[in-house]
């Protein structure tokens, strides 16, 4: 006798119990992916941050999501736009999604750290000084043709567009990296936890899906003393935030120094000390031997406006990998 499946039969528990059983695997059924991994490990795609002294402590996966966060006028869209400038010396296609700053502005910026000086000083203002400009300039726009994207969209724009837009540049322009500039104008309010926890999440899973590195600008909360250094707890809204993405770089700037070269000029007893702190608080599938939180000491390079690797170092040039100090 035939018997038949109808819908009198509750099959959602055998949906439940199915699920589980292609889940639950014994160990063994990963040692080939396994050996696999650990022999493509030396030929595996990564980014860098801009320091060569950086390289065998962080990096950027493909697939992963890093949270740049910082105090206002702590320097997050200016060491940001020297990444993005480092990703495309190092191959890289990249968008940026700028919420706060508009295209034009990002450009101005991104053509002077390539310049390596300031292009609005005296020098360059007439004649001469023009025309070589004009010639970086130029320079600047042959290099990223077809490296460098920006989103034109100011203002606040919903989570499901950013999104989409993550999976439209992944998908249809082969896009490896997209900043998005910042999570609060992604989300409807600061308090708006259960949203920025959905955000985020979605973030993580199209960086997964797609193969792309997501880099998320955030805020942190505002300290009791400027001078303090941040944790990873001090990143604004949700601890969520802190828990989905891979890893969080937190940009200080010393407040300290600053002040007392300000008052005591070359008496000052934080002179020597970096102008600028990178924190890695979190590197969650890093694989090196070597820091894999570290904290980078960098100094400030106000013609360049660029962040440097040691005290006295020329500019760099982006064009090549690991950057040379530059050539103009």
């Amino acid at each position: 006798m035939v018997e038949f499946l109808t819908d009198e039969i509750d099959f959602s528990t055998y949906e439940v119990e199915t699920d589980n059983k292609t889940k639950v695997l014994p160990a063994g059924a990963w040692a080939t992916d396994m050996a696999a991994k650990l022999r493509s490990k030396q030929t595996e795609k990564r980014a860098f941050l801009p320091w060569e002294k950086t390289v065998g402590h962080f990096a950027f996966r493909k697939g992963e999501v890093t949270l740049w966060s910082g105090q206002n006028g702590h320097g997050k869209s200016l060491i940001t736009t020297q990444q993005v400038l480092s990703l495309i010396g190092q191959g890289e296609k990249v968008c940026v999604a700028s919420f706060e700053m508009k295209p034009v502005t990002t450009l101005e910026r991104m053509t002077r750290m390539f310049c390596g000086t300031n292009p609005y000083s005296p020098e360059y203002q007439q004649g001469n000084g023009l025309d070589a400009i004009d010639s970086l300039y130029a320079n600047f726009f042959g290099w990223v043709d077809g490296r460098l994207w920006l989103y034109d969209q100011m203002g606040t724009a919903t989570s499901g567009l950013v999104c989409g837009m993550v999976r439209y540049c992944a998908k249809e322009l082969g896009i490896t990296h997209i900043v998005v500039d910042n999570l609060a104008k992604c989300v409807r309010g600061e308090d708006d936890y259960n949203g920025q926890k959905s955000f985020v999440d979605e973030l993580t899973a199209v960086a997964r899906d797609y193969q792309v590195h997501i880099h998320l600008v955030h805020h942190l909360k505002k300290p009791a003393k400027e001078t303090d250094v941040p944790d990873k707890h001090d990143n604004k809204g949700s601890g969520a935030i802190t828990d989905q993405v891979d890893n969080v770089l937190m940009v200080w700037r010393n407040k300290g120094k600053e002040d007392d070269v300000k008052v005591n000029g070359q008496n000052a007893k934080k002179a020597n000390e970096p102008d600028q702190y990178l924190l890695c608080r979190k590197q969650r599938n890093y694989d090196g031997s070597g820091e894999g939180e570290p904290t980078v000491q960098l100094w400030f390079h106000r013609d360049a406006t660029q962040y440097l690797g040691a005290a006295g170092d020329p500019p760099q040039f982006f064009v090549n990998w690991p950057h040379e100090p530059t050539r103009y």
